[in-house]
Parts: C-alpha cells; sequence; structure tokens
C-alpha cells in the first residue's frame, strides 16, 4: 500500500479509479475506510446508512454481469441520443467521453476481481417513517452522499483506488436479493 496522504492532498489528486488492481485490501484498511463514512454528517444525525461488504467471487461475479448489462443499457441510450440530436459533444467532450468510456468498460469487465465491493445503502424505510410516512424521501440521500465522500477521500488518503457507481441499481431488486439487502 501506498503511503497516506492529507486530507487536502488527497482532494486535491482523487479522481474516479475505474482500472482497480486485483491486489488484496487488508481488513484493518477496510475498516478505515467504513470509519471514516461513520464519521460523515447526515441529517438530523440521523445516520441512514448501512455498509455491504462483497468479497466472495461468486457473488462479485453476479453483480458483474448484472453492471454489464447496465452499462450496455446506458451505452444504447446514449449513442440513441447522439444519433437523435439530443446530445452534441465538441471533439474535446467526445475524447474526454471516449475514455472515461473505455475506463469505465474496463471496469464492468474486471468488476469480479476488484478485491472489495462496498456497497453504501440508505434505509428507505427509516426515512419514510421520520417523513410521516409522506414518502417524499428525496432528502435521504443527501445523507449517504456525505458519507460515500468519506470513503472515497478515505480510500485516495490510504493508497486504495476506489470510483463511485451507480449503474448496477438499474439491478437493485436482483442484487438486493442476491446479497440479502433488505
Amino acid at each position: 500500500m501506498a503511503e497516506e496522504i492529507g486530507l487536502f492532498e488527497a482532494m486535491k489528486t482523487m479522481r474516479a479509479m475505474r482500472r482497480l488492481r486485483p491486489d488484496p485490501v487488508p481488513e484493518a484498511l477496510l475498516w478505515r475506510v467504513i470509519e471514516a463514512a461513520t464519521k460523515a454528517p447526515s441529517g438530523g444525525d440521523r445516520q441512514p446508512w448501512h455498509f455491504v461488504v462483497v468479497r466472495q467471487p461468486e457473488a462479485k461475479r453476479f453483480i458483474q454481469e448484472r453492471y454489464q448489462a447496465a452499462l450496455q443499457r446506458y451505452a444504447e441510450a446514449g449513442m440513441k441520443a447522439m444519433a437523435e440530436g439530443r446530445l452534441a459533444l465538441s471533439e474535446t467532450d467526445l475524447d474526454r467521453r471516449l475514455r472515461t468510456a473505455r475506463a469505465g468498460l474496463y471496469l464492468a469487465e474486471h468488476l469480479a476481481e476488484v478485491p472489495v465491493l462496498l456497497f453504501a445503502c440508505v434505509d428507505r424505510a427509516s426515512a419514510i417513517e421520520v417523513a410521516g410516512g409522506a414518502g417524499d424521501i428525496s432528502g435521504i440521500y443527501a445523507s449517504i452522499y456525505p458519507a460515500v465522500q468519506n470513503i472515497l477521500l478515505a480510500c485516495r488518503g490510504l493508497g486504495l483506488g476506489a470510483v463511485l457507481t451507480t449503474l448496477h441499481l438499474l439491478y437493485e431488486d436482483e442484487i438486493k436479493t442476491r446479497l440479502s439487502i433488505p
């Protein structure tokens, strides 16, 4: 592992790492990352989060298959938008997006090789209860993202690669069932 770096250096140098190495992540480092997440602020100090660690190869392959299918759907929607003229890109934008797309494809093809998948989950049932059953839980997501940012910063500070992705949410129900997430 790389030497630890300070917060502002981590913020300045952090980027989405989609080409992740398969090197094992020591348990102690993983717990430091999760602890950093739990120190994030949340609305009403409710801390409506749960973290699910996935290391099992079969579970990672299951998630990878859904991730690849989600990426395919995402790419098709983007290509359709460009063909219909709803998404116009300059040459610079196109080059940047192609680089990102290649890195995203690499991640999709190698997701099961990543040593740890860490899911940050929001307790939606609790959010609805607090909202008086009103059903508007949009604010709950404002409470999870500071925790996710702490995860990303902690990973960067500890020399671990990390990326925030939500593509798997297209298959959220299947993944939740597989991982026994309520």
